[in-house]
């Protein structure tokens, strides 16, 4: 297009309006005119439109990465316990960046390929599976977005189809394609789309095999037409091309009853007998996590292709007294902290007496849901005091023992009238 600057009895092709000799003007190659202002409106129009849909061919600037001790010490800060879990999560994920800076760097070049390492997490409800992730992608500043297995269905059925992960990603890297084919996708739950039997299927598993075939090329790595805000697709949508090759796959579990499958495994035996003290012990024995292996994702009712798509396995082991103890005091987000912090915005000094953490955690061992039972017991015993001392002269309170005991659930009045 060449810009005209002296023009007679020429009319603008957009808007019609009359153009004099001097007026700036457009001009395309087939003669069509367009005029300043309207120039202006396709401008705006077309700077909206990339807001909403930004340019794929933009570069991705590279991912500071942090070296595996790094990770596990930013972990260290959120998470208690679970060390192997750690170590493997940090490894596994600087691995899979290092090698996205690789690939930027190396564009073009005849290079050696390095495959990425999805993530499978095995673990009771309560461990930290979520936080774990959760807290790395802070790390990294790398879109992440959690989708939950149980809801997914295979293709043509009640429920969401796999790619509307997909949707979810994109909005939470704000429509950024780039952005979100480096990003992170969390599959919680996504042991309850185990099929139903060790034998394949011969009827139709919509939401349980059904949707691991269909994880398969998405694990993989495949161009995905997805619609930006989500929802089922249909031919008059507007598709947003995603590549997941890059996308790092992190799947997390409880697994309940995966111990057994361990446990027969490992008691096998082709020749005689074993004593009962020499058998490994299947019943409420969390450290048999630790032998975890393919083959045992594969007798709980994942078939084989989803397991090989998932070559890193980390384990968690339940929380004990001890750390259910330091999850409630010692981390940036403890517990604790959260709500002295919540009282501290009405102006009243909160303290705990030592001794209520350990009521705390013996109530939250008897509910048997790990770190959630915390909060849940927490919310009960200071519902009170959140109801009355915001209405209250007290500036200072001290949670004691006696307290808990026999005001756990029940009104505070006359206990704040007696103060």
């Amino acid at each position: 297009m060449e810009k005209e600057k002296k023009r007679k009895n020429a009319r603008c092709s957009f808007c019609g309006k009359e153009l004099n000799g001097r007026e700036p003007a457009v001009q395309g190659g087939d003669g069509a005119i367009l005029c300043r202002e309207c120039s202006r409106i396709a401008q705006g129009y077309f700077a909206e439109i990339e807001k909403e849909f930004p340019s794929k061919g933009k570069a991705s600037a590279p991912i500071k990465l942090k070296k595996p001790k790094e990770i596990k010490r930013f972990l260290d800060e959120y998470v208690i316990g679970q060390e192997e879990a750690k170590k493997v999560l940090s490894v596994a994920v600087y691995n899979h960046y290092k090698r996205l800076n690789h690939v930027a760097a190396h564009q073009g070049e005849d290079v050696t390929e390095i495959e990425k390492s999805n993530i499978v997490m095995v673990g009771p409800t309560g461990t930290g599976k979520t936080l774990l992730v959760r807290s790395i992608a802070r790390l990294l500043e790398v879109p992440f977005c959690i989708a939950d297995a149980t809801v997914l269905t295979e293709a043509g059925y009640v429920g969401e189809d796999v790619d509307s992960i997909l949707s979810r990603l994109l909005q939470a890297a704000d429509f950024d394609v780039a952005q979100a084919e480096r990003g992170i996708i969390f599959i919680d739950e996504i042991d309850k789309i185990a099929r139903k039997g060790s034998n394949p299927s011969i009827t139709r598993d919509v939401s349980g095999e059904g949707v691991q075939q269909a994880l398969l090329k998405l694990l993989e790595g495949t161009d995905a037409l997805v619609p930006p805000q989500g929802g089922r697709k249909h031919p008059n949508a507007e598709m947003v091309k995603i590549n997941t090759r890059h996308i790092l796959f992190i799947g997390g579990g409880s697994f309940d009853g995966l111990e057994r499958h361990i446990a027969s495994r490992m008691n096998r035996t082709s020749i005689g007998y074993k004593k009962d003290d020499q058998r490994v012990a299947a019943d409420k024995d969390e450290s048999l996590l630790k032998y975890v292996s393919p083959q045992d994702l594969r007798s709980f009712g994942m078939i084989p292709e989803l397991v090989g798509r998932f070559p890193v396995l980390a384990y968690l082991n339940e929380l004990d007294a001890d750390a259910l103890r330091s999850i409630l005091v010692e981390p940036k987000n403890a517990l604790v902290r959260q709500y002295k912090q919540l009282f501290a915005m009405d102006g009243v000094d909160l303290e705990f007496d030592p001794e209520v953490y350990d009521f705390i955690v013996e109530k939250a061992l008897e509910f048997n849901i790990g770190a959630r039972g915390l909060r849940g017991i927490m919310e009960a015993m200071m519902n009170e005091l959140m109801y009355e001392l915001p209405s209250s002269e007290v500036k200072e309170y001290r949670v004691t023992l006696d307290y808990v005991k026999s005001h756990f659930g029940k009104s505070l009045s006359e206990k704040l009238k007696n103060s």
